[in-house]
Order: C-alpha cells, then structure tokens, then sequence
C-alpha cells in the first residue's frame, strides 16, 4: 500500500472506518473489472482506490444518515429477544 496515497485520502475522508469501506468496495469493483478513473504506477487495487479517492473521485454519501440503520437494528433486535406471552384461556 502506497502512504502517500492513504494521506492524501485522509484528507479527503478523515473518518477511518468510512475510509476503508470505501476503498475496499471500490478495489474488489477493480479487481472485477471495472475501469480505474486515475492512471496509476502501481498496479495494486487498494492503491488505485486510494488515489482515486485522493483526487476526489469517490465520494461518500449517506441516504438516511449514518446512524439510522443501526438504531433500526437495535430495535429489531429487541423486538425479536422479547419473550413471546400467550394469553391463557
């Protein structure tokens, strides 16, 4: 892995965890076939996400907000741990 391409990716995303989703999902994109949007000397998957993400050519964006889903979990999980009460007849 390139540093100086994971530096300038910081800068363009400095959340880490949100970094490595996005690099990751586009490297397997790349190493299936789809087409790098930057030229690049290195020929490593994680290298071309990162410089593309560093030329600002990805970007992050959330659909309900980044904490939604998991509060939607937390719920569901709850739901489905409470115990089931059948009224006696």
């Amino acid at each position: 892995m390139n540093n100086e391409y994971l530096a300038r990716a910081k800068e363009q995303i400095s959340d880490a965890k949100t970094l490595i989703i996005l690099a990751s999902k586009r490297a397997r994109a790349l190493a299936y076939g789809a087409r790098p949007m930057v030229r690049c000397k290195e020929e490593n998957f994680l290298d071309v996400a990162l410089l593309e993400i560093a030329e600002g050519l990805l970007q992050v964006t959330y659909e309900d907000g980044p904490g939604d889903d998991l509060l939607k979990e937390l719920e569901a999980a709850k739901a489905a741990a409470a115990p089931v009460v059948k009224p006696q007849e």
